[in-house]
Parts: structure tokens; sequence; C-alpha cells
């Protein structure tokens, strides 16, 4: 959990400044509070106290959330820790939700909601109702919404969606003689044209998903099944050239000592290469790599962005998943009605869609339940506002993500069998596959 430090000169441990309708913003070392007016009707709103998890960037949009829904409920108090949502994760999992440091709500991603529902960490939120109350949804269910429907109970609040988009650096593609105008197919590149980390699975499966390729499922009776313990004969035609352009791939990179195949250096290599005037055009991420991606491209002059299907593997059109982000609540309050209220009010704040220029500026985060209309009548610059509408177009595209979590084994079994070629130094695609297929037969038989 971060210190908060407003002036290098601040002696004392806590500020009082005035916010909305007269409610106080309260800062203490290691957290915001914001209060309702000591002299209200207690009769007015909920009374109650809870704290809300936010990043750094975060703050300004989540302060100015608490204050609204504290103006609405003037006994009330919203303590807003400053804390990273993987450091919470960190702490569920080395403590328990008992734990102060934690708060009673935070933002979780799709793929941690069954682990923490099996581990019995998050509260059941009326989220139906929540969302006819802020709107925008014509079926909520269909989305992230249903998503985060564990047995029943909805586990977390739709906060964003999420899935990789194309970023092209105009400068170097047009001194490579690429058209951003057209699709462009992976195979045709050189191997430096386009960098893209496929050693790790949240990319990899971005080529995967193009040829309909099974790193692994669950069968409705619990049998787990991959592609990936098939024999190379077995595969689809699709799915040996998706091996054959991948082992290719490895081999001009292999032979020409560049660190994309390394774990450790492969992302300084990525972004050295992306700079204006190096050697790559293309490269795929996410909608919060934005800022980076101007930084690289003499300040977002040079840069492109392009919705996924830009980019084609073998003729078919990557795809990536339905993922998101939700706002969940600590299950230590779901006894406690006033205080279970009040995280849905702050919630509903957070996602509020009239505030959702507010939210992507600060977070990068779009709304599901926000058109592409509303946010291009907005007054985000060109730069979001064409981030937003990739990002929504790949997301329609996008498969959805699988979230049992034995899929969790994937990340390394994918990683360390790809990562292995440099070591195996195979000479064909066919010895290559069949580290590919070892590594998965272990995971398999670990299940």
């Amino acid at each position: 959990m971060k210190k908060i430090k407003f002036l290098a000169l601040l002696a004392v441990m806590s500020l009082s400044i005035t916010g909305c309708g007269g409610d106080k913003v309260v800062v203490e070392e290691g957290g915001a509070r914001v209060e309702g007016q000591n002299n209200s009707n207690p009769a007015d709103g909920i009374d109650a106290t809870i704290t809300v998890q936010a990043e750094k960037t975060w703050m300004p949009h989540y302060e100015a959330a608490a204050a609204r829904v504290l103006a609405e409920n003037p006994n009330a108090s919203i303590e807003l820790i400053e804390m990273g949502s993987f450091d919470v994760f960190d702490l569920i999992d080395s403590t328990d939700i008992t734990n102060e440091d934690i708060a009673d709500v935070f933002a979780l991603p799709l793929d941690r909601v069954y682990g923490m529902a099996q581990n019995e960490v998050l509260a059941a939120i009326d989220a139906p109702a929540m969302a006819e109350k802020i709107g925008g949804w014509d079926d909520f269910d269909a989305g992230l919404g249903g998503a985060f429907n564990i047995d029943g109970s909805y586990l977390a609040f739709p906060l964003n969606i999420e899935t990789l988009i194309v970023y092209a650096n105009k400068a170097n593609a047009a001194a490579h003689g690429i058209d951003l105008n057209t699709p462009a197919e992976f195979s045709d590149f050189g191997y430096e044209e386009m960098l893209s980390v496929v050693h790790d699975a949240w990319f990899g499966v971005a080529f995967t998903n193009s040829i309909a390729l099974n790193l692994l499922d669950v069968e409705p009776d619990g049998t787990f099944k991959t592609d990936l313990t098939k024999n190379f004969s077995e595969l689809t035609p699709e799915q040996q050239q998706f091996f054959t352009s991948l082992f290719d791939y490895w081999k001009a990179h292999y032979a020409a000592a560049t660190d994309l195949w390394d774990k450790d250096a492969a992302w300084g290599y990525v972004d050295a290469s992306f700079m204006s005037g190096g050697p790559t055009s293309i490269r795929i991420d996410g909608p919060w790599a934005a800022p980076a991606m101007a930084e690289k491209t003499n300040g977002g002059a040079d840069l492109a962005i392009l919705p996924l299907d830009y980019i084609t593997l073998n003729g078919n059109p990557l795809r990536h998943w339905k993922s998101g982000w939700g706002l969940a609540v600590n299950a230590r309050i779901e006894e406690d009605p006033a205080k279970m209220a009040l995280a849905e009010e702050m919630i509903e704040e957070i996602v509020n869609p009239e505030y959702a220029e507010s939210l992507f500026n600060v977070s990068g985060k779009i709304l599901e339940n926000v058109p592409v209309e509303v946010y291009q009548a907005s007054e985000l610059d060109d730069m979001s506002k064409n981030i937003i509408a990739a990002t929504l177009e790949s997301y329609d595209e996008a498969v959805s993500r699988p979230l049992f979590t034995e899929w969790g084994q994937v990340w390394a079994t994918w990683q360390n069998a790809l990562l292995s070629w440099s070591a195996t130094q195979p000479k064909t695609v066919e010895e290559a596959y069949k580290e590919v297929q070892a590594s998965f037969e272990a995971m398999m038989a670990s299940i």
C-alpha cells in the first residue's frame, strides 16, 4: 500500500479540504477518506463506512465518485486506499479477507473470479438491479455481467472490457512499404516488421483463437480436453500452418540472435524496435498501452491504431478474448446491509456512464455499456477515440475467455514449451511441435 504525499514539506499526517456539497475529503497517510458533513441528519441516506481500493492514477475519478455518493448519504464515510490491484490479490493470498488493508471494494480481472469464489472472498451483489439503475445494457447477462455470475450469484460488477488491438508505427510502415489500409498477413512480414511475444499466452491466444486451436477446455461432465496432445498429423491443416509460421518466426529470430525468445529481455527488444526509425512497424497490445506507444512514435505523431483483425494468420483474422475487469465487494461485509448498500452505490458511481470520459482519462478503461458514438462525441483526444473504437470493434470479434481455474496452468505450459526451442533447436516444425505436445501431455496428466 503506497503512502500519499501531496506536499514535500507537509508536516502533519492529515489534510482536510472541502469537497462537493460541503463534504470533506480527508487525505491521510496511506489513503484518502471522503466524509459526509458532521452535522447531517442521521436519518438521511446510508449510515455506514467502507474502504475502496484505487490505483494511483484512478484517485481523482474515485474521489469525485465518492463525493457524489456522499452528497446523497451525508452520514456515510468512504475511505480510498491507494493500492495496486495485484497488491490486493497478494494480500488476499497471503492473509485473509479480514485484513483491514484489503478494501471492502476492489477491482479484479475476470479470470480471478472463479478462484476467489471458491475461496469465499467475494460477496454477492444485486448486479441486475444496479445495471438497471445505471442503464446502457440491452442484455446484461450476455456480456461481462453474465460472466461474473457464478452459480447464480453475481460476484462482481462490470468495470471495463479488455482485448488486444494493433498499434502501428506509420513512419516505419512507410519506410518498409507496409500498407496500413488493407489487412496484412503475419507470414508475409519480415521477422522484425511485426513483433509479438507469442510465447506469452496472453498474446499467443490472439493467434490460436484465429484457427480454433484449443489450448484447454472443459466438457460439461468435467473432462478436460486440449488439441495439443494430438500428433502433428492429427491437427487441422490450418493448425499445422500456424505451427509452421510460428516455427519459421522462431528460426528467423534465433538466427538473428534477437531477444524475442528471451522471457526477460523480450519486451525491451520489442519496445526499442518499435521506436520511430526502428525495424518494427506492427505490434499488438491493449488499450492501456497507449501512452507508452505514443512515447515510442514521435509523441504519437507516427502512431496508427487499428482493430486486431487488421492482422491475418494464413488468411485468418486474429481474434483475442472478450476479457475485462469488475468491481467486487469483500465478503467480510456481506452481513452488513448498510455497508453493502454503500458499496453498491459507490460501484454504480465509479462506472456511471456520465463519467465514462473521466474514467478513461485516468485508467484507459472502456465501459461495456457506453456506445462508441458516445465516446466519439466526447472531448477525448483523437488518439483516445481511435483506441476506443478499435477496442470495441476487436471486442465484438473476440471469443469468450475461459474462466475455469485449471486454465491457469496453460500460461507456463505454453511459454515453457515455446521457449524450449532455443535450447533444443528443432530442425523441423514436427520436432518443434513435439516439444509443445510433451509439455501439454505433462500438464494434462497433472489436472
